[in-house]
């Protein structure tokens, strides 16, 4: 999610740095454009890395299984009925 969020600021400040022509008294659009592409980067990056580090981590599952322990009982073998 963080990924995506990143890469919709990029788009956002691209258009903003790039494509618009337009100019608003109280604000440079242009920098507002490269601010919001450096904080999509910087989200991005930190995102991977922290999704990087999830995946190192060892998870280790203790489970316990229901055996049911059953009496078996052999029979004796007799040679003569085997021939």
């Amino acid at each position: 999610m963080a990924i995506g969020s990143g890469i919709f600021l990029i788009a956002l400040g691209a258009i903003l740095a790039f494509a618009l022509n337009e100019t608003v008294d109280a604000v440079n659009l242009v920098m507002v454009g490269w601010i919001l592409m450096g904080a999509g980067a910087v989200g991005i990056i930190v995102s991977l890395i922290v999704n990087g580090q999830r995946r190192n981590t060892t998870h280790t599952t203790v489970s316990e299984e229901h055996v049911d322990h059953h009496n078996v009982t052999e029979r004796p073998h007799n040679d003569a009925a085997d021939r």
